[in-house]
């Protein structure tokens, strides 16, 4: 992309991944309840929140249970039939589905309840003021989800051998945005251990 800025109105689609197995926690995770609400309705509902347009949810394992925590919001459902062979099929699944209108897209995690809206905001934002390919969430020393992908990098996504992007962030490095939130912010609850301690935190928040 060139070096000069994006148009504020650049439409920006979300990918909320939501496929996975749930192995460690033992159950489906994104159907647990979070502050009132599921963990993969809240990832959704902060995506459309935030203005990203469409909102893309690659579901995977229990695709019917997770497709109707969310049917009242607007978001389009893919399936990802490859879902146990890695996250990376998903990201590659939610990009393809991306419309060509799109410049670009945040790819989200379902089971980061402390991703706020504020945070993907940014976000678009960053990525409106300098045309960055590439704008990425950094937690302390550590890269993560949520992270924005221009167009122009969605063929290296969709072409990546594991993982959710880092790859693709290692190699486009020296051009992209780093925005900085708290390390606390970076928990994604894979065990039940987890999911207690986020439920207890959100409940009071």
């Amino acid at each position: 992309m060139s070096d000069e800025r994006i148009s504020v109105e650049c439409t920006v689609a979300g990918i909320v991944l939501a496929a996975g197995s749930s192995t460690r926690m033992g159950r489906n995770k994104l159907l647990l309840d979070v502050g009132g609400e599921t963990l993969v309705r809240r990832a959704v509902r902060l995506a459309g929140e935030a203005g990203l347009d469409p909102v893309i949810l690659v579901t995977g394992h229990a695709r019917q249970a997770v497709e109707r925590e969310v049917r009242d919001l607007d978001c389009t459902p893919i399936f990802n039939p490859d879902h146990e062979t890695g996250i990376q099929t998903s990201v590659a699944r939610g990009v393809a589905a991306v419309p060509a209108a799109c410049g670009a897209a945040v790819v989200m995690l379902s089971d980061m309840p402390f991703v706020t809206e504020q945070m993907v905001r940014t976000l678009v934002e960053r990525y409106a003021e300098t045309g960055a390919p590439l704008v990425v969430s950094r937690y302390g020393e550590v890269n993560a989800p949520p992270i924005l992908y221009e167009r122009g990098l969605f063929g290296e996504i969709s072409r990546m051998r594991a993982g959710c992007g880092r790859e693709v962030v290692r190699r486009h490095h020296a051009r992209a945005v780093q925005v900085d939130w708290p390390a606390d912010r970076l928990r994604d609850l894979d065990r039940p251990d987890e999911y207690e301690s986020a439920r207890r935190e959100l409940a009071r928040a």
